[in-house]
This record gives structure tokens, sequence and C-alpha cells, in this order.
């Protein structure tokens, strides 16, 4: 078994946080994805019985249930069949390759598609680049616009947020950027989904997700 404490789990070739702060696709069912879900959980779920691993190779779907999951990540190592992008987690007694993608057994819904609103969202969504000068920057350097102020009545949604620096901000003031004489690199506007999602779908790693979200 894995051990809830992270003194007796530890992941090996892309290091402990990499590993344990990795995610992992939840399929419902009918295999319709309802959830991203932290390592730790995802194995909690497969160790119960309650969930199993799907895999896709050439096109060609899998199950696994723990058990075989931890023989197959066994095999693997044996004829070094690793891949850089890959996350392994090694427990007291073995070692086991994260999954990617998880099937719930028992879990017939389907969660609405709604977006959640928040400063991580707006942040990933125009990707760090602060909408007025175009420039990417860390997030301790960035804040949250309104298009329209607020004080002109301007709503506090998705079309009407924009990620700027604290530079532009301040230059922006309490005016719309016609008047302040600056330009929108990009319309603001909803995700189609998730943005967290969308920019997890951009690393390699986790290209399997493409073959339930697309």
């Amino acid at each position: 078994m894995i051990s809830t404490r992270s003194s007796h789990v530890v992941a090996s070739r892309s290091g402990p946080s990499a590993a344990m702060q990795a995610s992992v696709l939840a399929l419902n069912r009918a295999y319709a994805p309802v959830h991203v879900v932290a390592v730790r959980r995802a194995f909690t779920l497969l160790y119960k019985g309650l969930a199993e691993v799907v895999s896709v190779e050439d096109g060609q779907y899998q199950t696994f249930d723990f058990d075989r999951w931890r023989e197959l990540s066994d095999a693997k190592q044996a004829i070094e069949e690793l891949c850089e992008w890959d996350d392994w987690i090694r427990t007291v007694s073995f070692s086991i390759q994260v999954p990617r993608v998880i099937r719930l057994l028992d879990y017939d819904r389907v969660p609405r598609n709604a977006v959640k609103f928040n400063r991580r969202n707006v942040f990933l969504r125009d990707e760090n680049r602060c909408q007025y000068c175009g420039k990417k920057f860390g997030n301790s350097h960035l804040s949250l616009d309104h298009v329209v102020p607020r004080s002109r009545g301007g709503p506090s949604t998705w079309d009407n947020i924009v990620c700027a620096c604290l530079k532009c901000n301040v230059r922006k003031g309490g005016r719309t950027p016609q008047e302040a004489g600056m330009r929108l690199f990009r319309l603001p506007s909803r995700p189609a989904r998730s943005p967290s999602l969308a920019h997890q779908l951009s690393s390699r790693k986790y290209s399997a997700w493409r073959n339930f979200l697309d």
C-alpha cells in the first residue's frame, strides 16, 4: 500500500514534488471527464478498488486495477521503458508509475461545464501577459483590471476583467482603455474550458487527456 504519510512516499526520476504535484484526469463510468484529482487521491481510489487506470497506447484503450498497474510498472522498469515526462512514486517496497487517467467505477454523474471565475484562471487565460503592454510577468507583478472601471458600473466578469502589470494598471487608473490611450492585447472573453486544464493540455505530460477532452 502507498502510505499516506509523505515521509514514506517519494518520487523517482522527476523528484518528489514533481510527481506528487502532478494531476490525474478522472472519468466517470461512461468515460466522460468529470474531475482533475491529485496523485495521492488517485492512488487512494485505485487501491480501494473504486477506480481503474485507463491507458491509451497507439489509439488502443486498456484498463488496469491497482495490482495490474503495479505489475506493468515493474515490467517497464525491468526493460527500462521509461519516458522523461513520466512520473514515478517509490514506496518503501516498490515503485509505481503515476497514471494520467483513471476511471471511477461507480460514478455516473456528468458535471456542468462551468468555468470558475477567479484570479488564477484569469492569469492562466491571459497567459500571465499584461493585456496592455503585452509583456509576461510573474503573478506577484500582475493585477486584475476592470476594462470598464467599477466606478462606471463595470462588472467583475470574464469579458470585463483582464490581466495587467502594475505599471499599466496605475497608468490606466479609473479610465477606459480608450480614454487612457491604451489598446487591449486581446479582447477578454469567457474561456470555453478551464484555463488550468487548457494549460496542462499544452504539456506533453498530459497528452493522453486529449483523447477524452478534445
